[in-house]
């Protein structure tokens, strides 16, 4: 892949880009509120997207600059197995249709801005609230870290080097996403999609052409896997529980992290919630679509420094530079949406389940806006430190281990919607073991997330999360049904 920098493709990123960061401050006065001092207003957007807003802001930031890059990687590298992400975010949406309605009633009923809010409101405990705040935080930040990857790739193809341009990018994030709050990236999320829908099907429509059509693609894939023995176009039989199990494992863990709960928190209604799981299947299609550009690699017979070059490098070579720029500019937006909704979460989670939680409790609603803002830079800052001074492959560990973390809350954040036959020891016990557990798992396995199983003559391999999700709900039970057991007689007396 070409790294020497292309005017035309340049000109074009640039122009996109100052495109957006003139939205993102505009977005300040976009559907103004009285003021942006209130938590709500500058976290949540004021509670008032409706469907539109909603379907491309929660599109936006599950649907990431590192998703475009990712995902086809992962499918060059290993073929079917890389499609992973299709299940999941098929089998996601049934989950949301039922359950996020529940929980954005539960929130508005209650003013809650968090998952730590509602579980606080749920079971009175200051220390489960701070287990599912914690773990909200701990897990966005290498996700935040992982969309400057996105973002490295893209400014890499364009011919910017080093970490200058990826400061000032963020810097200018970080600016009007305190200015604006919620707002920006709202607004911004329409033009990042409609450039990534217009940038997938271009990819999908005229890349085989050029390559001898979709029998060719998939012919010189199939050559490629070989050759390297490793890899293929179908699961092999001993991927099937592990594939099936991932995908499990991430549609479950996949709402469960701030920034995601941040769209369906900051949505006007249950309904609008329930029309975007019928909506944001078509992200999937155009996940499906992406995917196959890790195929149409090995194809164009690219020389590659890294799995993850292989997006920009098919728009690099195969297309003319200035509808390279369009698509290099499409990625790099696409890191700015979820980036900051992600710091917003974060900064949300820290505001009320630590700060008012701990510090100050009497902080006023202007007070607890100008805290989540100042958090929501040192988050960011946070991120881009890591990209700089750390290995990649520490953010993409902590990254992976995120998911499993993440998915320990689901037991706090949801059971209680529709029981209450739970008690918060038995939830932080459960919670305790899964965290913990599916942590020392993913260390044996030599940092992967998935866990060999053996049930008598038969062993398998599955999704580490799921397991330590498990063990969650097993121990919560138990803890439970142990405290019931000896507040029984004490009742009868």
């Amino acid at each position: 892949m070409t790294t020497e920098i292309n005017g035309t493709a340049l000109a074009v990123f640039i122009f996109f880009f100052v495109l957006v960061t003139v939205m993102g401050f505009v977005a300040s006065r976009w559907r103004k509120p009285k003021t942006l001092a209130h938590i709500d207003e500058w976290g949540l957007g004021g509670r008032s997207f409706g469907t539109w807003i909603t379907w491309f802001l929660v599109g936006g930031d599950f649907y990431t600059a590192y998703t475009v890059i990712a995902v086809p990687a992962l499918v060059y590298t290993v073929g079917a197995y890389g499609f992973f992400a299709l299940p999941y975010t098929i089998v996601v949406y049934p989950f949301v249709f039922m359950v996020m309605p529940v929980l954005w009633k539960r929130a508005r009923d209650f003013g809650y801005v968090t998952a730590g809010d509602v579980v606080h409101g749920q079971y009175g405990s200051r220390g489960l609230e701070l287990a599912v705040a914690a773990t909200g935080v701990i897990a966005t930040m290498p996700y935040i870290a992982l969309q400057l990857v996105g973002m490295t790739a893209a400014l890499k193809a364009l011919g910017l080097h080093g970490e200058v341009p990826l400061a000032i990018a963020f810097i200018v994030l970080a600016l009007y996403t305190y200015s604006a709050g919620l707002r920006a990236p709202a607004l911004i999320a329409f033009v990042k999609d409609i450039m990534i829908y217009i940038v997938v099907i271009a990819a999908v429509a005229l890349i085989p052409s050029k390559l001898g059509g979709y029998a060719n693609v998939f012919a010189a894939a199939d050559a490629a896997f070989q050759a390297k023995g490793s890899g293929s176009l179908l699961l092999a039989p001993n991927q099937y529980v592990a594939y099936a199990t991932l995908a499990l494992g991430s549609a479950l863990a996949a709402f469960m992290y701030p920034h995601t709960l941040t769209g369906v928190f900051a949505a006007n209604s249950g309904n609008t919630i329930r029309k975007n799981a019928v909506l944001l299947p078509a992200y999937t299609l155009l996940l499906g679509l992406l995917a196959l550009l890790g195929y149409m690699g090995h194809a164009a017979g690219l020389k590659l420094d890294s799995a993850n070059d292989v997006v920009p490098a098919l728009f690099q070579t195969l297309f003319p530079s200035w509808f390279a720029g369009f698509a290099f500019s499409a990625i790099a937006i696409g890191a700015l949406v979820p980036a900051a909704v992600m710091s917003i979460g974060a900064a949300n989670l820290f505001t009320r389940n630590f700060w008012k939680a701990y510090v100050n409790p009497q902080v006023t609603d202007a007070g607890e806006a100008k805290v989540a803002k100042v958090t929501s830079l040192v988050v960011k800052v946070g991120a881009l430190l890591v990209i700089i001074f750390l290995p990649t492959q520490f953010a993409l560990d902590l990254q992976l281990l995120g998911g499993i973390w993440v998915l320990q809350t689901l037991p706090a954040l949801v059971f209680g919607l529709y029981t209450n036959w739970f008690r918060a020891p038995g939830l932080l016990a459960g919670w305790f073991v899964g965290f913990f557990g599916g942590t020392f798992l993913v260390w044996d396995a030599g940092w992967k997330p998935l866990h060999m199983v053996s049930i008598g003559d038969t062993s398998f391999t599955m999704y580490t999360g799921l397991l330590a999700l498990a063990a969650n709900i097993v121990v919560a039970a138990a803890v439970n049904s142990l405290l019931a057991k000896r507040a029984s007689p004490l009742a009868q007396q």
